[in-house]
């Protein structure tokens, strides 16, 4: 019971402390569970890749895939309920309010702020997972990236894709996949 709550509050603190939305959160959620000792950055990248495979937000996946390699369903149940329902509540209220002060100044001031923030956020844990990724914890980023060209290629293609089309990443993901089973089976 203990450990189930603990999986609550962690993810109630990603949650409350997270700018930005579900993919945002990701990096806070990455160093929260990983500190804990609760996942190693390469499950914390499966867990990500597996929660990007599937329809839906991101955030309650990920913690669903963590709470349930902790403590089966129940841990996933009380990871999914930290990461949605405490900020879901606050946002209700929020909403009553925020409308009334959305646009003053001050508000205005601070969102400038954060929103780069979310970019660095976002940016860091793309940078974090491609160090698991690329085999690049231990050696050097150039020497992973020649070992491993054939993610990076894979890597540039998926870019490209969601840049330069109209692709749903969906496709994306699911041609990932097929490919993964032709090459690296």
């Amino acid at each position: 019971m203990k450990l189930l709550w603990d999986i609550f509050v962690l993810f109630t603190r990603v949650a409350f402390f997270s700018w930005g939305g579900g993919p945002a959160s990701l990096a806070l959620m990455q160093r929260e569970v990983t500190a804990a000792n609760w996942t190693t950055p390469a499950e914390f990248a499966d867990a990500v890749a597996v929660g990007n495979a599937l329809p839906g937000p991101i955030a309650p996946q990920v913690s669903a895939y963590i709470g349930y390699k902790l403590a089966g369903a129940w841990g996933a149940v009380a990871a999914v309920v930290g990461t949605v329902v405490p900020t879901t509540v606050l946002m209700m209220v929020m909403v009553i309010f925020f409308f009334g002060i959305k646009d003053s100044p001050r508000v205005q001031s601070m969102l400038k702020a954060v929103r780069p923030v979310v970019v660095g956020l976002l940016l860091w844990t793309a940078y974090d997972m491609a160090l698991t990724v690329f085999n690049a914890r231990k050696t050097p980023i150039l020497p992973a990236l020649t070992a491993s060209w054939d993610k990076a290629l894979i890597t540039l293609a998926a870019f490209a894709l969601l840049t330069f089309t109209k692709v749903n990443p969906v496709f994306v993901i699911l041609g990932a996949a097929g490919l993964g089973l032709l090459v690296y089976r």
